[in-house]
């Protein structure tokens, strides 16, 4: 059986396929409206992220897990990458139009050293490492995904961020030769994204270059992408161009979008549903074949299991008003 049969299967029996479509179908209904403001939150900062410590032994217990990584051929053929469509398995089938060398990155903003940099001179210096994350997705599915790069903090730090560096925006490449999806306003290009600096700055957080041992496919968003393992998959950000250090918290492409159903913060949490479905449990795609494709619901845990090394970061916040 393979993942294009699985993919046939009824939709009784797979993760909510009602559910995937109507987003698809509001999505579309939402690229003819005006852009929406954030609601309840209009002209609204979060509050000042409390002063933690994470200790090296506590970071390196999320370096990994025990549980058992989905199929490299799961991982490179069932993605969410706009760009290249809204369909599953379009970014695999499309993204190789994107051609990811040369590539450079932008830095600016509240730095002491902006400017453009090569990757390969972004990146040297710094020893690859191999982290098995979890990844999460909005819609209910989840990975466990062997990834490798390093880690963003000290990527940033090279950059000097000043005392007024709160936050970091990323932006995606938006070239309508290369990415054929820009041709639909499904949301408004480029693709943005941003983390408060002590999220950005934390040992888990890593700026991807491969996955499996190999250098990132086009379709999971080569050459260089965010991994961000207790948000939403939407929060890593594929084929960054640019990175801003901003006093304020920068505007996201799906919170600009559709505030209501897309946090900035957007960490996993069991306790917030999304409006239009439960967020409790998810779809683990993983094991030994397509067989094992979908398989029963398995609980979601608090911080997508990493509540150990990063809920200390949001102490005292209200976790659904800032979602």
């Amino acid at each position: 059986m393979t993942l294009r049969d699985a993919l046939r299967i009824p939709a009784s029996e797979v993760t909510d396929e009602t559910v995937y479509h109507d987003r698809r179908r509001l999505l579309a209904a939402f690229a003819s409206l005006p852009a929406l403001s954030l609601a309840g939150c209009a002209d609204a900062e979060p509050p000042p992220s409390p002063r933690t410590n994470v200790t090296p032994a506590q970071a390196r217990g999320g370096f990994a897990t025990d549980e058992a990584p989905t199929r490299y051929e799961d991982v490179t053929s069932y993605n969410n990458f706009y760009e290249f469509g809204t369909g599953k398995q379009d970014p695999s089938r499309a993204a190789k139009t994107l051609r990811t060398s040369p590539w450079s990155v932008e830095v600016a903003g509240e730095c002491a050293k902006p400017g453009t940099i090569s990757l390969d001179d972004l990146v040297r210096g710094l020893a690859p490492q191999e982290r098995i994350y979890r990844l999460r997705c909005v819609e209910g599915w989840s990975m466990v995904i062997p990834w490798l790069g390093v880690p963003l903090g000290e990527i940033l730090k090279r950059f000097q961020p000043t005392a007024n560096a709160k936050f970091v925006a990323f932006t995606t490449l938006a070239d309508r030769e290369q990415m054929p999806g820009l041709r639909f306003r499904s949301i408004n290009w480029p693709y943005r994204e941003g983390l408060r600096i002590d999220e950005a700055m934390h040992p888990l957080t890593l700026l991807a270059t491969g996955l499996y041992g190999k250098p990132l496919p086009q379709q999971n968003g080569a050459p260089l992408r965010l991994v961000v393992p207790w948000k939403y998959g939407f929060k890593s950000i594929k084929s960054i161009v640019r990175i801003e250090f901003t006093e304020r918290m920068p505007k996201t492409a799906w919170n600009d979008l559709q505030p209501r159903e897309y946090g900035f913060f957007s960490n996993v949490n069991p306790e917030v549903d999304h409006p239009r479905w439960s967020q409790k449990t998810e779809r683990r795609i993983s094991g030994d074949g397509a067989s094992r494709l979908f398989p029963e619901r398995i609980a979601t845990r608090m911080f997508n299991g990493y509540a150990e090394q990063v809920a200390s970061m949001y102490s005292g916040m209200d976790l659904k008003r800032w979602y």
